[in-house]
């Protein structure tokens, strides 16, 4: 499909230049040409001038005299030049059409290449989450499908049947909203709102909300971030705090630590999350952030729910915030997550 685009938008480019060409050229040479006839005129115009005065050459009673040969302009040269001058103009065109057909595909590609990759990145999305939407779907359809073939069908094993049921509608649910978070973040239509915050007092809402998270594997959070003052969004920057710190929750073994940490500079302030748990593989951290991901290695050792799209939301409001992620990580040491955050922004956030 794209590749029909690029040639037919090339065809335009190409026709477009031509025409410009083309048009260019036929003016050019009508000028030119009209220059080199003035050229003749205005010789022979100067040459009838200045022969009078020269009385041995001419007899004055005569009024049928002619011009010498030897004082006119070819006519034969004329023509010959006005030839060469369509040959030259033919050519340069011809070359232009070469060019432009050459530039005009490479400028085709350019200008096609962002909306590839956004039909691309939209066929992924529609992929992907129809196959994070199946298993729920499928399980939920399943259990129902058993339960309903069952004639002794008893109250207590419908009750558990809907409470199973119930579960499955949650995790759509859970799921669903994701991804009109990531949608939301993705689009960066409607630009956030910035207010002046204090990084301990955003830090330590983020934590009071995953601490029963974090008491159920007897896993002290540690935070010693600073109290420093910085422009962002909080709501948005709360929820990537948690994103970060549920996921070195889960997958840290009990009675382990996440560590809080932070530095500020001029310009940027730094917030370090470190876990001690699995860690993560070097060729699975480039993927990381991406829709849907999970680490192999997390899915054979660790059976959480989920559907790997935290991790490609807290990037998204981080990106939001003009800001970067970095991840340094030893496998079944641990991982830290840096957070780069600038000090000021814009009334709005893009």
């Amino acid at each position: 499909m794209f590749r029909s685009a690029r040639i037919k938008l090339t065809a335009w480019y190409v026709l477009i230049i031509m025409l410009v060409s083309i048009s260019f050229s036929v003016a050019m040479y009508r000028v030119l040409a009209s220059e080199l006839n003035r050229v003749e005129t205005m010789h022979r115009l100067r040459i009838e001038r200045r022969l009078p005065e020269r009385s041995w050459d001419i007899p004055p009673s005569d009024d049928k005299y002619e011009l010498p040969v030897s004082f006119m302009l070819d006519p034969n040269l004329i023509e010959e030049a006005k030839n060469r001058l369509k040959v030259m103009l033919a050519v340069i065109n011809f070359a232009i059409f070469g060019a432009s057909a050459a530039a005009g595909y490479f400028l085709a590609g350019k200008t096609l290449a962002p909306i590839k990759e956004m039909v691309d990145e939209q066929c992924r999305f529609i992929t992907d989450a129809s196959h994070e939407l199946r298993t729920p779907l499928t399980a939920l359809k399943s259990e129902i499908e058993v339960h309903l073939r069952d004639k002794k069908l008893t109250l207590s094993q419908a009750k558990k049947l809907l409470a199973s049921n119930l579960e499955e509608v949650n995790n759509l649910q859970i799921l669903s909203d994701d991804l009109i978070k990531l949608t939301q973040y993705q689009k960066g239509n409607n630009g956030l709102m910035v207010s002046s915050l204090s990084l301990a007092e955003v830090v330590d809402e983020a934590v009071r909300k995953v601490t029963s998270l974090a008491k159920k594997k007897k896993i002290e959070i540690v935070n010693r971030v600073g109290d420093f003052s910085f422009a962002g969004n909080r709501p948005t920057l709360v929820e990537m705090l948690i994103i970060f710190l549920d996921n070195a929750i889960k997958y840290s073994p009990e009675r382990s630590k996440v560590n809080l940490n932070s530095e500020k500079t001029d310009s940027q302030i730094l917030i370090h999350i470190a876990d001690q748990g699995i860690g993560i593989d070097a060729q699975d951290i480039a993927h990381l952030f991406d829709r849907f991901y999970r680490a192999d290695k997390s899915r054979a050792k660790y059976d959480l729910p989920g559907y790997g799209l935290g991790l490609a939301i807290a990037k998204q409001i981080i990106e939001r915030h003009h800001g970067l992620i970095k991840v340094r990580s030893i496998p079944n040491k641990g991982t830290t997550f840096t957070i780069q955050i600038p000090v000021k922004h814009p009334r709005k956030l893009i």
